[in-house]
């Protein structure tokens, strides 16, 4: 795939391979501390050390601020970040990792758009938005073949009704996935 857009982060590849792509752009971001270090290389301003970025990480894995964190809480997540993540994140163009420096690439943007969350026992929005689909088609249907009762209530608010649902089904849709962005991932 070239150009720009949600397919930048999958190499060119044939089409069977993007799967694979996509799964492997899940895998990176399904890990909390790649996650949080993304989330403080997009709250600086510009490249961070590798040091620093271990601070936070480490105190918002332990629900800590900075200065409460131990050594051993430090290191074990510098250890983790210099060794396995920030490798990772940057053979998948995603972060530069030089001489202990942390800085996000272009790429980052395009990542947000995997991050349809969907909570256990719930419907993805796609189903959701099938299901208000079927259901607006099911009113005009009954409107058409004169089963809905227009006398006591007037025929505008059936339709009104579908673009209300839409709307608010929307606006809410829109407010969850910004709540899932990585700039706003909150402390787990």
């Amino acid at each position: 795939m070239g150009g720009s857009g949600p397919g930048t982060l999958l190499t060119e590849q044939s089409d069977d391979d993007d799967e694979l792509h996509r799964d492997e752009i899940f895998d990176l971001i399904s890990n909390r501390r790649r996650r949080y270090a993304i989330r403080y290389c997009k709250e600086a301003t510009g490249p961070v050390s590798l040091s620093d970025l271990a601070e936070h990480v480490a105190a918002w894995e332990h629900e800590k601020t900075v200065e409460e964190i131990t050594s051993r809480e430090r290191k074990s997540v510098y250890t983790s970040l210099q060794q396995t993540h920030l490798p990772r994140l940057d053979r998948a163009g995603i972060i530069e990792f030089e001489d202990g420096e942390v800085e996000l690439t272009d790429r980052i943007q395009s990542l947000d758009i995997y991050l349809d969350i969907v909570p256990e026992n719930s419907v993805s929005w796609g189903v959701y938005y099938l299901g208000l689909s079927v259901l607006s088609c099911v009113i005009i249907a009954a409107l058409w073949l004169e089963v809905l009762p227009t006398d006591s209530i007037p025929m505008l608010v059936y339709p009104t009704l579908i673009v209300v649902l839409f709307t608010v089904s929307a606006v809410y849709h829109t407010v969850d996935n910004y709540r899932y962005r990585f700039d706003e991932i909150e402390q787990e």
